[in-house]
């Protein structure tokens, strides 16, 4: 009587473990969120680690690829001294003011391009066609049309947003299901309650994914928006250490933009999950 009791206790363990490899090996499974925090430390724990192994270990010279202590004090010292602070807020800036100016704008003319045809038609082949334009190539142009000040920033990051997030916004409005729509008209909604009550909060989703995809980008745009005409800012500090072989410097500015596009993301998600969360 005693051993059937530990028999089904070890027969009762066995099956759970088989059901969490299968679960993470499901796709679109839910998993545990321990395993998923796990998951992701031991990703950076690696990441770090090799990083100072092959930094503290001397196999790549300091010149090339500097200390993770090395980057860590230069933080604290430029943290220090207010530069730090001046440069990541004159980015900042440049990035928050362009994507803004962009998704007051791409928002309703995406949608008009989702919902009606006859916007689709009109704006679609043009919108197309200039978002695969080059935006560094426009930089040049930005420089004689507007100046060298903070403007000039701030449409290179307008421009290179604005197309691409037009287009992805329009996509999500056209891909809310028709049966959505049908069932709305037959319920006897009208056309303004179609679109404003049924599209827009179907695809809401999806434009929540779209500002996350976006922002990424123009994180990206403001190093070369920074690299000419600029004193200010972390793609300025980052092409000024490089005239001083300052690699410490140049990982630091590429570590700040990374922790400053992490957080914008987690902003939009959190947005996601507060307004959509009925998506999840």
């Amino acid at each position: 009587m005693t051993r059937a009791p530990a028999g089904a206790a070890a027969g009762g363990r066995a099956p759970r473990r088989v059901s969490v490899f299968k679960q993470l090996l499901t796709p679109k499974a839910e998993i545990p969120g321990q395993i998923g925090l796990a998951a992701g430390l031991v990703l950076w724990v690696a990441c770090l680690g090799a990083w100072a192994f092959v930094t503290y270990g001397r196999i790549v010279p300091s010149i090339f690829l500097p200390t993770p202590g090395a980057v860590a004090m230069r933080a604290v010292s430029m943290a220090a001294d207010g530069s730090l602070l001046m440069n990541v807020w004159a980015s900042a800036q440049v990035v928050l003011i362009g994507f803004a100016f962009s998704t007051i704008v791409a928002i309703p003319l995406g949608i008009a391009m989702g919902a009606f045809r006859i916007a689709q038609s009109a704006f679609e082949s043009m919108i197309n066609f200039i978002r695969y334009l080059p935006v560094t190539a426009f930089m040049p142009l930005f420089i004689l049309w507007i100046g060298i000040g903070v403007e000039q920033r701030v449409a290179l990051i307008f421009f290179g947003t604005f197309f691409s997030q037009t287009v992805m916004v329009a996509t999500a409005i056209r891909t809310v299901p028709q049966d959505l729509l049908n069932a709305a008209y037959t319920l006897g909604a009208t056309r303004r309650q179609v679109l404003w009550r049924v599209m827009l909060p179907a695809a809401l989703p999806g434009i929540f994914d779209t500002f996350r995809v976006t922002i990424g980008w123009a994180w990206t745009y403001v190093v070369a928006a920074e690299l000419i005409a600029a004193s200010s800012g972390l793609g300025y500090m980052s092409m000024k250490a490089a005239r001083g072989f300052q690699v410490d410097i140049i990982f630091l500015a590429i570590g700040m933009i990374g922790l400053l596009g992490l957080a914008t993301d987690l902003f939009f998600r959190f947005l996601s999950l507060r307004f959509a969360a009925w998506s999840r």
